[in-house]
């Protein structure tokens, strides 16, 4: 259960850990595409987008409470994270807005045989937990912001950032048919690398300034 603080500071400490996760997730990549196609097939994707959300969510809560431990005994460590991990957003953001300039999109064929759902969940796994990103991404980069965080406003950080997942994963799995023909448009894409693109910059403007406080 979540200590009773002031919901002023609440919110928006859950809304940092939703577009930090956000900025993460939404990306062309095999897991997403294997989600969408899923949702194309109508095929197990219930248990495909619980799984994809769950691991996510375990991930993230190993990382940022397992992350404060560490932190809170050795505070220029955690400066130190918090530099680095300004300069990762700042070099994705950057990229990010370099990739919105370069028409780009996501395709799932829908044909093929189907998948028995141990099989579904099986494909599921190899391309959660086989991509080192997914840990750089969940357990360090959201792990060690989130770990900064009050102590009593770290729980709303990784309800954030779990809700993300499943905002994320359930909109490609459940909503893959209204979905696809967007994901297929190079200018949405342009559109949302250019989100992420500038909500990557303002976090780590926002994790320079963290680290000059502690100083």
């Amino acid at each position: 259960m979540m200590p009773s603080i002031d919901t002023a500071l609440a919110f928006p400490v859950f809304g940092q850990g939703l577009a930090l996760s956000l900025s993460l997730i939404v990306a062309i990549g095999a897991q997403n595409a294997f989600v969408l196609r899923q949702g194309l097939r109508r095929e197990h994707v219930g248990p495909v987008v619980l799984f994809c959300a769950l691991a996510d969510a375990v991930l993230i809560v190993a990382g940022v409470f397992g992350m404060a431990q560490a932190l809170g005994r050795h505070p220029d460590l955690a400066r130190a994270l918090a530099l680095a991990g300004a300069a990762f957003l700042a070099v994705y953001g950057w990229r990010a807005l370099l990739r919105a300039t370069q028409p780009q999109h996501l395709q799932a064929a829908a044909g093929g045989a189907g998948l028995a759902r141990g099989a579904a969940l099986a494909q599921a796994v190899a391309f959660t937990l086989l991509n080192p990103h997914v840990y750089l991404d969940t357990v360090l980069l959201v792990g060690s912001i989130g770990a900064q965080q009050p102590a009593g406003l770290r729980g709303w950080f990784v309800a954030g950032a779990s809700s993300a997942s499943v905002l994320w994963f359930g909109a490609l799995g459940f909503g893959a048919r209204w979905l696809a023909p967007w994901f297929a448009r190079p200018r949405a894409w342009q559109g949302l690398d250019g989100l992420i693109g500038l909500t990557m910059l303002v976090l780590a403007a926002g994790l320079v300034r963290h680290a000059a406080a502690g100083l």
